[in-house]
């Protein structure tokens, strides 16, 4: 996503270029992040699944949980979460069951097969942050700064939303 500054209308163009700016980074490291693991998988011979199923596998980890929880909680932010579970399922990745109090509820949870692939994500984020510290990319202190950043900006999209009515 390219951002272009619109017409100026407030008196800090300066903010408004770097807050663009940002957001297109905060886009491209996404899709770097995805390429990252993809690249990863190719190394380790994981090729029948993708990136972001191989994410969802990561975050859902040791937990059994709906398909309405993995966007609660986090897990997963697509909008094809019913479309990766049928295939992570199909695929033996994940196994799957009806809630005994509500039929209509399934929950999941990984197979073997999905832990490995875990282990995978795991063991590649193990590597990146032996990397980024022996190498004095990023501290803890930078690490602190950076997401307090973020889930400032998230709280403050989320009150956009909550309140537009």
């Amino acid at each position: 996503m390219v951002m272009h500054s619109p017409p100026a209308r407030t008196a800090d163009q300066n903010f408004m270029a770097r807050y663009l700016d940002t957001l297109s980074l905060v886009e491209r490291l996404h899709r770097l992040l995805l390429d990252v693991i993809k690249d990863e998988f190719e190394r380790v011979g994981v090729l029948e699944i993708n990136a972001v199923q191989g994410l969802l596998l990561f975050n859902i980890g040791e937990h059994e949980v709906t398909a309405g929880e993995l966007k609660s909680r986090g897990y997963y932010q697509g909008s094809n979460v019913s479309y990766n579970l049928k295939k992570l399922v199909d695929m033996g990745y994940m196994h799957h069951e009806r809630c005994a109090m509500d039929r209509r509820s399934v929950r999941v949870r990984l197979t073997e097969r999905g832990r490995n692939v875990r282990d995978v994500v795991s063991d590649l984020f193990l590597r990146h942050a032996d990397g980024l510290q022996t190498k004095a990319v990023l501290d803890m202190d930078g690490v602190d700064t950076i997401a307090g950043a973020l889930k400032r900006v998230e709280r403050y999209w989320t009150d956009q939303i909550r309140y537009i009515y």
